[in-house]
């Protein structure tokens, strides 16, 4: 399969490249949260970016307002799998990859 500038596996592969997308989207996962809640439950997040996440997952189609809280939707739901599978691996790899960041950096 090519991985084209436009082909559907890169907007896939963007959707979660973003820092936030998975964050806000896993955070959403229980149900809907309203801003200053999902801050909270996410931390880290400034307001200005949690605002910017959301409405780009919304103008994605992956989350949507609903009485002034934010929620998953039908689409939005199905990459919580993915996006867990991402988060196993990292609990099995994640070692090993800053093992080798950390033999990188001393080597340059």
């Amino acid at each position: 399969m090519d991985f084209l500038a436009d082909c559907r596996t890169r907007l896939a592969f963007d959707l979660v490249a973003n820092t936030w997308n998975p964050v806000v989207l896993w955070a959403l996962r229980d149900g809907p949260r309203r801003h200053a809640d999902l801050r909270r439950t996410i931390g880290g997040i400034s307001a200005k970016v949690l605002t910017e996440t959301v409405r780009r997952l919304e103008s994605d189609g992956l989350v949507e307002r609903r009485e002034g809280a934010y929620a998953l939707t039908p689409l939005g739901e199905t990459l919580l799998e993915p996006i867990e599978g991402f988060g196993r691996w990292a609990a099995e790899h994640g070692d090993a990859v800053v093992a080798a960041q950390t033999r990188a950096e001393r080597s340059a």
